[in-house]
């Protein structure tokens, strides 16, 4: 590996532009899920979600240094990744934005270890809270997959800055 090239001395693209370009990257949408110490729920939309390895099964996504739920996930010893079907885009929407009860009316199954899963998910994975790394202005989460189910159907996706389907028509 070639460890002695020269890094740039300047970016020829600013934030806006590196954040277009991104854009054009359809992700699939996820809703990552947990259990607080009171027994209440917390949820949140996130589209960097990435498998790692299939020995042992490990996975990633990553949060903003900034958002309020970092030390709650940094914390808990497990998540469930939910896959987002595509007829699940007010869900991704409804755990995009801060709320007082965001499970509210939304249906869920609770996981062997009393993680909330969200039905009519495409896949869902129960994650042990692994490892973290910090990056830039995000933090890596890596989970190792402890259980996980799958119910195939079109997945929600995001591009350009708006939900989409895999459906064809």
């Amino acid at each position: 590996m070639n460890t002695s090239s020269p890094r740039a001395d300047t970016r020829a693209f600013d934030t806006a532009q590196f954040r277009q370009a991104l854009s054009q990257f359809a992700t699939g949408v996820t809703v990552i899920t947990t259990r607080l110490a009171d027994g209440s729920f917390r949820g949140l939309t996130a589209s960097s979600f990435n498998s790692v390895s299939l020995d042992p099964p490990l996975v990633l996504w990553s949060l903003g240094n900034v958002a309020n739920s970092l030390p709650i996930f940094s914390g808990n010893s497990h998540y469930v990744i939910n896959v987002l079907g595509a007829d699940q885009a007010q869900l991704a929407q409804r755990f995009s934005k801060r709320s007082e009860n965001p499970f509210g009316d939304v249906d869920y199954e609770l996981s062997r270890t009393g993680q909330p899963i969200l039905k009519g998910a495409s896949a869902w994975f129960e994650c042990h809270n692994r490892s973290r790394y910090p990056e830039g202005d995000h933090v890596i989460f890596v989970g190792e997959v402890e259980e996980c189910a799958v119910h195939p159907q079109a997945s929600l996706i995001f591009h350009g800055g708006q939900f989409g389907s895999t459906q064809t028509r």
